[in-house]
């Protein structure tokens, strides 16, 4: 093999389109752009608007608002957590975590922290460490004989 024999295989890459070159192309006239009119043109966004039209963002009536400072949590199972420790993804006997549900494959990323839910039964005796965890979760977790640990909010004095 010479450097100047190397080539694509066949079928690798198609043709570039021209766009506008005649109405014989296919692709001629308005040139994939529909008809005339401001979206016919280069340079236009226009978002959320509707022709003049009170746009919907407008007439709906807006209700509350987001919090940018909120944590957004990972929310688990005691469910899924038992199914993990079935399927050997977790070692019951270690201390379950953030860092090991992801390596577990339980959750997919960690974002600002882990809550535990009480949905689906546990029967493992477990000790979890989240950022967060229901009344119920945590009564299931030590009536299977496991423990959690959340860790206290300072509250704000």
């Amino acid at each position: 093999m010479k450097l100047n024999e190397i080539k694509d295989n066949e079928g690798s890459s198609k043709d570039r389109i021209r766009v506008g070159r005649g109405i014989g192309s296919g692709k001629g006239k308005t040139g994939g752009r529909g008809v005339k009119g401001q979206k016919a043109r280069s340079g236009v966004a226009i978002k959320g608007f509707e022709g003049g039209q009170m746009p919907i963002y407008r007439r709906l009536p807006k209700r509350g608002f987001n919090n940018i400072f909120a944590s957004d949590f990972v929310v688990v199972s005691l469910g899924r957590i038992q199914a993990a420790i079935d399927a050997k993804k977790l070692d019951a006997s270690a201390t379950i975590d953030a860092a090991s549900l992801k390596a577990a494959g339980v959750i997919r990323r960690i974002k600002d922290g882990v809550r535990v839910l009480s949905d689906g039964e546990l029967t493992a005796k477990v000790t979890i460490e989240a950022a967060g965890a229901s009344k119920s979760a945590v009564e299931k977790i030590e009536k299977a004989g496991g423990s959690i640990k959340v860790p206290e909010v300072a509250s704000a004095e």
